[in-house]
């Protein structure tokens, strides 16, 4: 994983990637983020029961993006160098301080800006728990154990959440069988 030094703080480098997924250059995350590109590469996951319901965090008012909104369970952007699946761990673990070696998890799947609308190149995981997670409070400021289509139902009268909770619920959870 890169970084580089800017003003004494280390800043992300993140890759960027082709409509393949193939890294075609770097940059830092604030250029990204100021530009608004797509073709980075982030992971998201949801912390599922045995209820089959979602535990879906407030973001704290502190963040940069997004303060005060529903978000998934757990997410972050892919490191330059680094893969899906060690981000997913490595982000589990800061922002729910769960090992997912050590809990049953899967891989539900690929979404893609160009095919799905989606904010990023992203892998989708879900995590098997019952338990509130012991989660980061400089991320999380509340959280909700919701059925999807009670999160969908929020969001629709109202309640904020990131772009891509609505797209990826539908398309993992509300799927016509």
């Amino acid at each position: 994983m890169e970084s580089i030094k800017n003003d004494d703080m280390a800043e992300e480098i993140l890759d960027l990637v082709n409509e393949d997924d193939e890294v075609i250059g770097q940059m830092p995350r604030s250029e990204v983020t100021a530009k608004k590109m797509k073709n980075k590469r982030v992971i998201n996951a949801f912390i599922v029961n045995d209820d089959g319901k979602l535990w879906i965090p407030r973001r704290s008012a502190n963040k940069a993006q997004s303060p005060n909104v529903l978000d998934m369970s757990v997410g972050g952007h892919v490191e330059s160098g680094e893969d899906y699946d060690t981000c997913f761990a490595r982000e589990t673990m800061e922002e729910t301080r769960l090992d997912v070696t050590k809990l049953p998890h899967k891989l539900l799947g690929k979404m893609t800006p160009h095919e799905h609308g989606t904010n990023a190149f992203m892998c989708v995981y879900e995590i098997r728990a019952n338990d509130v997670p012991n989660h980061n409070p400089e991320d999380f400021s509340e959280y909700y154990w919701l059925t999807p289509q009670e999160v969908l139902d929020r969001l629709a009268s109202g309640d904020m959440g990131k772009h891509d909770l609505p797209i990826i619920i539908r398309h993992y959870y509300c799927q016509v069988l």
